[in-house]
């Protein structure tokens, strides 16, 4: 059975079984906390297939944190792994929970499979949670038209997928990486989850090599350890197709370098949870175009805005800026490497050759690491509370 038609008729089956065992109606929201696993591609689409609404929770965050979201979504029902159904069960004792694995879920696949369950473009599909790094973390609602455009853009502005394609899933499908699941379901390629269930450079390696014309998500961080693995081994990286970054800032070093080991299989793009992976988009093409005079700034942006999408630079009260118009007090806060932090004087210098002055930080903050969330992002809500009266 290929994966299309095995994808398929499990959702139809899962879907089912929420709807009519379960009782589920259409339109209610079920939450998914777990790590990676091919059972988590099954509900989400099961969860689609029934007209319901998937709410995809880190697997990274604290019970207490995922019990939030499960309260605050309005989820009846949670599909878990045991380690996080172990974490979040007591909590949860009003809602319905089944565990991957377990005979519940087996049950689930043995229902007679239901049609496609047809809803409006604009019926809720996905409810995403920010990743709190500007405040409490927020409820996004992503339509399916939110979806297909996403799909869409992914198709005219990121990567062409085929059936004899490959996704890995070396990033949380909560979010990132299974949204890039839609333009391979579409497609009828196949889907890969590592054993390990997270992200090891050897591991990944090795399953691109079996798969050939793999592509995956990865963060900046990623990247950095895939690179760095494959320079320091000499491993064999053809059978990865494409590597998508994006959900933070890539150093400006590092992506030369990537480049000039891995070769040309590099894609970045920027979104956030109302817009995801859709904002602007910096293609292959441009990533290789190393004789444009402003390579080096461009490879310092987020790219362009992708085909489906308008961009604009707006003040406080909505309008749009006129370009070059300064924005925000810039603060630069510096976790040193070494023990001796370094002059504030000469990194006023460094900016100023390099920079321009609307950009150059306002003052210098020194600090012993930086807090990060489980996505690795900088919690910049902190950083302000903390120099906000400095």
């Amino acid at each position: 059975m290929n994966p299309a038609t095995w994808l398929q008729r499990s959702a139809a089956c899962i879907g089912a079984a929420l709807r009519a065992r379960n009782g589920l109606a259409r339109g209610e929201r079920g939450a998914l906390f777990a790590a990676n696993t091919p059972a988590y591609l099954e509900a989400l689409f099961a969860i689609f297939w029934a007209g319901l609404a998937a709410v995809p929770i880190n697997a990274k965050l604290h019970a207490r944190e995922a019990q939030f979201i499960v309260e605050d979504s309005g989820a009846t029902l949670c599909l878990v792994d045991e380690e996080h159904g172990g974490a979040l069960g007591a909590a949860l004792a009003d809602r319905t929970l089944i565990e991957f694995g377990s005979t519940a879920f087996e049950r689930l696949r043995d229902a007679d499979p239901m049609p496609l369950e047809r809803v409006a473009p604009d019926a809720l599909a996905w409810l995403l949670y920010t990743s709190g790094t500007t405040g409490k973390p927020k409820g996004v609602m992503l339509s399916h038209a939110n979806l297909a455009t996403m799909t869409m853009c992914d198709f005219s502005d990121v990567d062409t997928v085929d059936r004899d394609d490959s996704i890995v899933y070396a990033a949380p499908i909560s979010h990132g990486a299974g949204i890039y699941s839609f333009a391979h379901v579409l497609r009828g390629a196949r889907h890969v989850v590592p054993q390990s269930g997270r992200f090891d450079p050897p591991e990944i390696l090795a399953l691109a090599a079996r798969h050939r014309r793999v592509s995956m998500f990865a963060a900046p961080t990623m990247v950095h350890r895939l690179v760095e693995h494959v320079a320091a081994s000499g491993a064999n990286c053809e059978g990865i197709r494409t590597i998508v970054y994006g959900g933070g800032p890539m150093y400006q070093a590092d992506i030369p370098r990537a480049l000039d080991v891995m070769g040309q299989r590099f894609v970045q793009i920027y979104g956030q949870g109302e817009s995801p992976m859709t904002i602007t988009a910096l293609s292959r093409a441009d990533l290789a175009d190393t004789a444009h005079p402003h390579y080096l700034a461009r490879l310092a942006s987020v790219g362009v805005a992708q085909s489906a999408v308008e961009v604009a630079v707006v003040g406080a009260d909505g309008e749009p800026v006129a370009t070059g118009e300064v924005g925000e007090v810039v603060v630069a806060v510096i976790a040193p490497r070494g023990e001796r932090p370094p002059d504030p004087a000469e990194l006023d210098a460094l900016c100023f050759a390099h920079v321009a002055r609307f950009k150059r930080p306002k003052r210098f903050e020194f600090v012993a690491s930086l807090p990060k969330n489980n996505y690795g992002k900088v919690l910049k809500t902190d950083l302000r509370a903390r120099f906000a009266g400095s």
